[in-house]
């Protein structure tokens, strides 16, 4: 009981101080509704009422993720110090840091509007994946993303479910459904709680370290907690199937990949090494076309029997992998080198605008990944099939025309229960840490924006506040830039 005390006192009370004044400081520049009764509450008002207002909530927002980055930087400096917290404290650490958003408006995304306007539209009798939002009255007032007014909703029939009964029970208040839908991530972040540590040690791989870097993560209370991203609820099913898969129950975990495709259709791509599971390692190809087709079946079984129960979402695999397309983000390297290369064509009379190059790109790398993944499961080599997925989830992102600061979780949790390399474990600390800036950065506003000139003081200031939290310790600076020591290279830190 005195170790999680302190655990508590040295970890979760920090983390949870910068958690607070994030919760304060997106009252100021969070997503709302444009009609809700929360914008006549007096501190609302002042804070959203003036430009000062503003930039006392951007201030905050700034102060909040700098403590939470510095309280994960701390935490996992102990980590490496061998001042190891239980699996239990972690939890409490994780839910101490979560608390504070969970009744705070949504932050670095308003996805969560356009998920209970789908669910008027399914209400109403229409199929989101079919059509898009800017068909619903009062579509806008809601808070949904014009963005996306046009576009079918991505999504499967489990979720379009949860949208619905959403709708249905907090239909016309937007922030309550905001609220609930939020819930449905929490679950999806529970299952990360219980689930990832159970899988890294099938691996060998030390559990409180990967519980540190998968699930404590800053970016998970940004995205998953205080955006409230349905890809929570996709990643969490993805780690309990893989753990299933793990354990010799291989059935159950390709019917959950059919449950989390039913989520988001992009969980498919873990179907494959579910497959490689149950074939078991040096298996033969009859062996493996056999598990692949019983892996097949329960995933067809389950997602079938879903789409019936639902009757609706018919339309999600072109929704899914069309709608992003139009979305141009520097944060995509296949979107940013082909503007780049659309600019000076541009320049120089060749094309009349950079859309061609991009789309070029965009095809390039698409198929990049296609082959990478196709590479990865037909050729498993020695290792694992959970290592494989992330590989093979990380291809798509890296290489896909679209990223979100997300995405990027979709394959993290994969990566750290199947083990990295110090070097590897180093790269996932910088990379939270470079788009905890960007959500400094984009703290109201979405991702598409994050190279406008006009945010470049912002910018500035984001990288100066954490580099200062980052490196202005010894620890925090081994953490992120040094060499590995000899505890460093067990648990956690394989190849």
């Amino acid at each position: 009981m005195r170790p999680r005390r302190d655990a508590i006192l040295r970890h979760g009370l920090p983390g949870g101080v910068g958690t607070a004044l994030l919760a304060i400081g997106a009252l100021g520049v969070g997503w709302l509704p444009l009609e809700t009764n929360l914008l006549a509450n007096p501190l609302v008002d002042l804070l959203r009422g003036s430009a000062g207002g503003s930039l006392v909530a951007r201030g905050f927002v700034f102060l909040g993720l700098a403590i939470l980055l510095q309280a994960w930087l701390v935490l996992g400096a102990d980590l490496l110090d061998a001042e190891r917290p239980s699996l239990p404290s972690l939890a409490w650490i994780m839910a101490i840091w979560s608390a504070p958003l969970l009744l705070a408006p949504p932050m670095f995304s308003r996805d969560v509007y356009s998920y209970y306007v789908q669910g008027r539209l399914l209400e109403a009798g229409s199929d989101p994946t079919t059509m898009g939002v800017g068909s619903i009255p009062g579509w806008f007032q809601d808070g949904a993303d014009p963005m996306w007014a046009e576009s079918p909703t991505p999504y499967g029939p489990v979720f379009l479910a949860i949208e619905r009964a959403v709708a249905t029970f907090a239909h016309p208040n937007a922030y309550l459904a905001a609220l609930l839908l939020r819930g449905a991530s929490i679950v999806g972040v529970v299952l990360l709680v219980v689930f990832v540590p159970k899988l890294a040690a099938f691996h060998g791989v030390d559990p409180v370290r990967a519980t540190w870097l998968a699930v404590l993560n800053p970016l998970v209370l940004m995205h998953f907690v205080s955006g409230a991203h349905n890809d929570s609820l996709m990643v969490g099913l993805l780690v309990v199937a893989f753990w299933l898969g793990s354990c010799s129950r291989c059935v159950w975990g390709a019917a959950l990949v059919g449950v989390a495709f039913a989520v988001k259709p992009i969980a498919i791509v873990a179907l494959p090494f579910i497959g490689l599971l149950w074939a078991g390692a040096g298996a033969s190809w009859p062996q493996r076309l056999k598990a692949w087709l019983l892996a097949l079946l329960a995933f067809c079984l389950t997602a079938a029997s879903l789409f019936l129960a639902v009757d609706s979402g018919y339309g999600v695999l072109s929704a899914a992998f069309g709608t992003p397309s139009g979305v141009l983000t520097w944060l995509s390297p296949t979107t940013a080198i082909g503007q780049v290369i659309g600019y000076l064509t541009t320049a120089i009379g060749v094309t009349a605008d950079n859309a061609p190059a991009v789309f070029v790109v965009r095809t390039i790398g698409s198929v990049a990944a296609l082959i990478a993944i196709a590479v990865l499961i037909l050729k498993p080599s020695r290792r694992s099939p959970v290592r494989g997925a992330a590989l093979a989830i990380g291809a798509l992102v890296v290489l896909g025309p679209v990223i979100q600061p997300w995405y990027l979780l979709w394959a993290l949790p994969l990566f750290a229960v199947s083990g990295l390399t110090h070097r590897g474990m180093q790269v996932a600390v910088l990379v939270t840490t470079a788009f905890t800036v960007h959500g400094m950065v984009e703290s109201s506003t979405t991702s598409d924006n994050f190279l406008d000139i006009t945010d470049g003081i912002t910018f500035v200031i984001a990288v100066a506040i954490v580099a200062l939290v980052a490196l202005a310790s010894p620890r925090e600076r081994r953490l992120l830039l040094g060499a590995p020591t000899s505890d460093m290279a067990d648990g956690m830190m394989r190849t």
